[in-house]
């Protein structure tokens, strides 16, 4: 079946194109009809990033989960995993947070959580759909039955009292001068405020959010900026989030980055080392560097991989009992202690380790050499281009010349109508020479 609103993430698009007061209305009123089970007071946990839309977005899902009878807890800005672990805490019916994540500050978007925290099932979201499309007229609340809203203070401590009990209660940061790029979202409060009260010296950058600066040239996809603050202060170590901050990207004392790869390695291999990793292997995503899968398999890990996504990433998980998985942009999922990526926990595992090692974080970090990967997308007006003869056939001609020593990912985007052919390889001229033949095939057919 195909979705109309929702995307891999929550619904998500332009605010006040794609995503209205309308919809964020018409949404509150169908996930508060499908989460109304029993007889109890239901009620609904709200959490937004810093973007100027969230306060319309937020007022408008206030009106349609009252309208029909659930009580609203506002929480204000806080993580996306932190939504998702106050859902749990606080005995909600079902968390909501307001974000675009890393996407620029003139989108937003509505993610959904289950009273267990975790995203929410194909099914659900279908049957939300379907009520968006209905007349909700008849399903509202009595007069004497509308819901309440009310915000909550103290929700910040409780989220960092969580983070710093997944480290060992007697663990300390003292003698590491840390670097944090808030990306001017939803952690600036919560992320330096967590390193500070584990001893950490906190150098905190991209706090100071004015509804518009959200993600630009600043947080995980620009962390340049954290880069270069790392060697201003002489930091040991860089933690960038992003707009949300359920990804993270860390930077060495050098300035050089850290990617996702890097890090379920570093974590991967300490968490085996101490008996800690459930089911001897991790999930990774189909992008994930090979080299990753090699140095895991040296080290007696499974890697399992999933399609592109958190949530895909996480069923994985859930169907080997595996604790930890991830994807190559530093969205990181640790199901010890969260239902999706959390920014700050992952950041505190690693520093862990770099505790333990008592080593630089450029070496303790650098697990393994990539592969050469090369990525070229082929934008196509229609139709499926991958269904074409000429294309699978050069597909299937590049992957016989790869004869083993690469790999071959080709997929359409899930926003947008671009074919993604990415390729890597022991040999990069080889790599090249085939993601070309491929992408040469492909516009032939998109043009």
């Amino acid at each position: 079946m195909v979705r109309k609103y929702f995307g891999t993430d929550g619904i998500r698009g332009r605010a006040n194109g794609v995503i209205t007061p309308e919809l964020a209305l018409k949404v509150g009123q169908a996930a508060g009809q499908v989460f109304q089970r029993g007889e109890h007071r239901h009620r609904v946990v709200i959490g937004k990033d810093t973007r100027l839309s969230g306060y319309m977005i937020e007022t408008a899902l206030v009106a349609g989960f009252t309208s029909v009878g659930m009580d609203v807890l506002l929480l204000g800005p806080m993580p996306t995993p932190a939504i998702a672990m106050l859902s749990r805490s606080m005995r909600a019916d079902l968390g909501v947070m307001i974000s675009a994540s890393h996407n620029a500050y003139d989108d937003n978007g509505i993610k959904l959580f289950g009273p267990d925290g975790y995203k929410l099932s194909d099914e659900v979201e279908h049957e939300i759909e379907r009520l968006i499309d209905s007349d909700m007229s008849k399903q509202l609340a009595k007069s004497a039955d509308i819901g309440r809203a009310k915000r909550i203070d103290g929700v910040h401590d409780r989220y960092i009292e969580f983070a710093k009990r997944t480290l060992p209660r007697n663990q300390s940061l003292e003698g590491l001068r840390v670097v944090v790029d808030c990306a001017n979202g939803a952690g600036y409060k919560v992320a330096p405020a967590a390193l500070w009260e584990l001893g950490a010296d906190v150098v905190a950058i991209g706090v100071d959010p004015d509804g518009v600066n959200i993600n630009h040239e600043c947080g995980s996809t620009a962390p340049q900026a954290c880069a270069q603050k790392v060697r201003e202060v002489r930091a040991d170590v860089g933690i960038a989030l992003d707009g949300d901050a359920d990804r993270v990207v860390i930077v060495d004392e050098s300035g050089h980055l850290i990617d996702g790869d890097q890090l379920l390695a570093v974590i991967a291999e300490s968490w085996s080392e101490d008996g800690r990793l459930a089911g001897g292997g991790v999930v990774a995503t189909v992008m994930s560097n090979l080299g990753l899968e090699r140095y895991l398999a040296e080290i007696g890990i499974k890697l399992v991989r999933a399609p592109v996504g958190d949530r895909y990433v996480l069923d994985q998980m859930r169907a080997h009992g595996f604790n930890l998985g991830g994807e190559p942009s530093g969205h990181i999922i640790l199901s010890d202690y969260t239902t999706t990526g959390d920014g700050l926990v992952t950041a505190l595992q690693l520093l862990a380790v770099v505790k333990k090692m008592g080593q630089p974080v450029s070496k303790v970090c650098r697990r393994f050499d990539p592969l050469p990967q090369v990525m070229k997308n082929v934008r196509y007006r229609g139709g499926k281009p991958l269904e074409n003869a000429k294309v699978r056939s050069a597909i299937k001609s590049g992957e016989k010349r790869l004869n083993g020593h690469g790999r071959l990912v080709i997929r359409p985007s899930g926003t947008e109508p671009v074919i993604r052919v990415m390729g890597e390889g022991d040999d990069k001229t080889l790599v090249e020479a085939v993601v070309d033949d491929i992408v040469g095939a492909l516009t032939d057919v998109a043009a």
